[in-house]
Order: structure tokens, then C-alpha cells, then sequence
């Protein structure tokens, strides 16, 4: 069933309009009309619509009944050290796709790229742009937020505000992610750290490690920083059941 978003005014008196871009595309490209069926997304929440009219830019919706939520229940921050090229851009579309709740790029001592002022929000309009489309192909309830790039010294203060903050890293030898499963069973919002592809300096984890991170280990092989993260994500909502966690039938209030 093809996925669209509601305009800002949201759903009133069980009608709602598409944004104006999805409202082009539902005409032009699918070449939807009155009578068709589509899954909606509004405010966090997913329900079921059937098309009632369209023209140009606007097309309204009749909304049905709501959908059970696609989004986890362990809400994962990725803060992933700034990679070369285009690699950001896999990293956000994988991601979101997984079910990461937001991802902030981290200006790390060994990033190559380096953005600020004006390059860093095309950058993150761009990387947003991603994460929309991503949560449309993949049914996200929620769309993730990409945060502007956050420089390295202000991330230990960052980690704090989550229940728990692990950083993968390849001289972690103590704990693995089953380890923390184990031992924080209930926890509900954590923080993932990668590194660029030169890795984290010796002196960066340890002031992560102060702030409260944990260091961990991904196995005897090296990821490289695009795999890394995207592995680490969907181990943690493995270990957490979201793969077991499938929403069927509807939700009625």
C-alpha cells in the first residue's frame, strides 16, 4: 500500500490533506484517484485512508481507522563520527530504516571531513531528505531527526542525558552486547557512538568513559565505519525483541 505524509494542519473531523510533494506524487507519478487506499502518517501515529479527491498539489484523504506503530520501543541515538565522501548518506537511509530514533554526526579528532556554517546545514537538509524517504519506504511511524554536525569535546556531556551510551571500539575487550542486555534488560533509551574511519583516539573514549559510556566489543573483526554502526544497531534491537515485536491487525480506541 503506498505510504503518505499529512500536511501541517494534521487530521481534523477524520479528513486530512498530503503534503503538497506527496500530494504531486500520489497524482503524477502513481496516479492515484478517489477510491484508492493508502497508509498515512501523521503526529508519530500510522493509520489506513482512502483517497477522496485530488488536484495539482492537494489531495484529500479520509481517514479510517489507526494503525499499530511500527516504531521500537528502544529509542537508539546514533552519533556517528563524520565519514569521507558519501558515506553519511547510506549510514542515515540504513539507519532509519532500522529504526534508529535520531543520529548525530560527531566532528571527531580523525574525521577527514570537516563541515560547518552553510556546508553543514546542506549537509543535514540533505541527510533529512534521505531520512524522510527512508521512513516512507520502510513504514517509521516517526521520522528521525539528523542533528548539524556536534563537535567531539561537547559529546561526553551528550551521553549523559541517555540511560545508557556504548562505544564500539576495537580495543574493547571486556564487554559485547549481549553482556549489556544482560545487565540493563529494561533500559529504553540508549547511545551508540562510531567512529570515523581512522576510529576514536585512546584519549576520546576515555572521556567518553568518564561521562559514564561503556566500550564495547563488535567481535575479533574490524567494521569499517559504515558496517559498524548498522550492525551495532541491529544487534541492540535484536537482543531488545524488536524483530520479534511484528504490529498486526488494528488498533481501535
Amino acid at each position: 500500500m503506498h505510504r503518505f505524509y499529512v500536511d501541517e494542519g494534521g487530521i481534523t473531523e477524520g479528513r486530512a490533506r498530503l503534503t503538497p510533494e506527496d500530494a504531486r506524487h500520489a497524482l503524477r507519478v502513481l496516479r492515484l484517484g478517489p477510491g484508492d487506499p493508502c497508509e498515512l502518517f501523521c503526529g508519530g501515529g500510522r493509520y489506513r485512508g482512502v483517497i477522496l479527491d485530488g488536484e495539482g498539489d492537494e489531495v484529500t484523504v479520509r481517514v479510517e481507522a489507526p494503525l499499530p506503530s511500527t516504531e521500537p520501543a528502544l529509542r537508539v541515538t546514533l552519533y556517528q563520527g563524520l565519514p569521507k565522501a558519501d558515506k553519511m548518506e547510506l549510514i542515515v537511509q540504513k539507519a532509519v530504516e532500522l529504526g534508529v530514533h535520531a543520529i548525530v554526526p560527531v566532528a571527531m579528532s580523525r574525521c577527514v571531513t570537516k563541515l560547518d556554517g552553510r556546508d553543514a546545514e546542506k549537509k543535514r537538509e540533505r541527510w533529512q531528505k534521505i531520512a524522510h524517504e527512508a521512513c516512507k519506504q520502510s513504514g517509521r511511524c516517526a521520522e528521525p531527526q539528523i542533528a548539524l554536525p556536534l563537535p567531539i569535546r561537547l559529546l561526553p556531556e551528550r551521553l549523559r542525558a541517555h540511560e545508557v551510551a556504548l562505544v564500539p571500539w576495537e580495543e574493547a575487550r571486556a564487554c559485547g552486547l549481549n553482556r549489556v542486555r544482560d545487565t540493563h534488560p529494561e533500559v529504553r533509551d540508549m547511545a551508540l557512538v562510531i567512529g570515523p574511519e581512522g576510529g576514536m583516539s585512546g584519549e576520546e573514549v576515555g572521556r567518553m568513559a568518564e561521562a559514564g559510556a561503556v566500550p564495547v566489543t563488535l567481535g575479533p573483526r574490524i567494521l569499517r565505519t559504515e558496517t559498524a554502526g548498522l550492525a551495532a544497531l541491529s544487534g541492540l534491537m535484536c537482543l531488545w525483541g524488536e524483530w520479534e515485536n511484528i504490529p498486526t491487525g488494528e488498533q481501535h480506541p
